[in-house]
């Protein structure tokens, strides 16, 4: 059970950094864009169907992406039901 909790808490490190990255614009060839494009590789497998199935949330002229913040607090809800505590 230990192995599964720090898989999950390690995905949702690699999320948050994924929303981090996200506001920064990043070179093509450069470290970030490297380190940008690792964490949408594992991360897009779970965002990309829950972004089809739920539309952005439109404010004004810009949308917001309600599926990084989903999948963020559903991870959390299963890190609690599996009991995982604090690993790290």
């Amino acid at each position: 059970m230990d192995a599964i909790c720090i898989l999950l808490q390690l995905y949702l490190y690699a999320l948050f950094a994924r929303i981090l990255l996200s506001w920064f614009p990043t070179t093509p060839g450069g470290a970030l864009a490297s380190i940008n494009a690792f964490l949408y590789t594992i991360t897009e497998p779970v965002l990309g169907p829950l972004r089809r199935a739920i539309p952005p949330l439109r404010v004004g002229a810009a949308a917001i992406d309600l599926s990084p913040i989903l999948v963020f607090f559903g991870l959390q809800i299963l890190l609690g039901v599996l009991d995982c505590g604090s690993l790290f």
